[in-house]
């Protein structure tokens, strides 16, 4: 058999890419610190922590490496991993250039987009709507509605830097998205942006997604008044 033909014969075959220890680690522990079973400040105990997942402290320390590329872990003077646990101030100032980089992935959308990638991100909000779930389930639901946007945007760098920005603030945001209270609100912005999208209007669609990443600070702002966004 050819090379040609072997080439050809491997045309349609998807390769899933193998996912690393460490990465299987970090997605556990950064579900951990979602949910707070790692509270912001905790040291975090590598040991247990290794044994707890049947892997090496290698791997760990590779996955507390991923995370604290994305700022849910850093290092104290000892060089001993801890929980990030960011002031307010730095979660707002990071919200708002998160909160910029979405309005501008809107605007984008509007113009390239393509109908079928309207429609997407369209059936997202209504399933976030009827589906309800549990604040974990939710919370994924809506980022995918807003990395829906960011992909129909078809600019790498934007999106690349987004990604960065939300990987820090992965957890601010799962605090502001599951305040059952605010649920309602969240939905009713969600669906003035699809609104915006779906008549193609950049600058409504750029107003609708800073409103509603302001929205999102003034959640985070509630959340640190009453201490559940601080460590104990």
């Amino acid at each position: 058999m050819s090379a040609g033909s072997i080439l050809s014969a491997l045309e349609d075959v998807q390769i899933a890419p193998r996912r690393s220890l460490a990465e299987e680690a970090a997605d556990k522990l950064r579900e951990a610190i979602l949910l707070e079973h790692l509270a912001p400040g905790t040291p975090v105990p590598e040991r247990e922590l290794s044994e707890a997942m049947g892997i090496s402290r290698t791997p760990l320390k590779d996955a507390l490496r991923l995370l604290e590329m994305e700022g849910l872990i850093d290092y104290g003077p000892t060089r001993r991993p801890r929980v990030a646990n960011p002031s307010l101030a730095t979660l707002r100032d990071n919200i708002t250039v998160l909160g910029a980089l979405e309005a501008l992935a809107g605007e984008l959308a509007c113009a390239v987009a393509t109908a079928t990638e309207l429609a997407d991100i369209a059936a997202r909000a209504r399933r976030m709507e009827t589906d309800g779930g549990d604040a974990l389930a939710f919370f994924h639901q809506d980022m995918n509605f807003h990395g829906a946007i960011v992909a129909a945007a078809r600019n790498a760098p934007l999106a690349d830097t987004h990604r960065q920005y939300n990987a820090r603030l992965w957890r601010a945001r799962f605090l502001s998205s599951r305040q059952i209270d605010r649920r309602e609100n969240t939905l009713a912005e969600h669906d003035r942006i699809v609104t915006a999208l779906m008549a193609r209007d950049g600058v409504a669609t750029a107003n609708a997604m800073r409103a509603h990443l302001r929205s999102t600070i003034e959640n985070i702002a509630r959340v640190h008044a009453d201490g559940r966004g601080q460590g104990g």
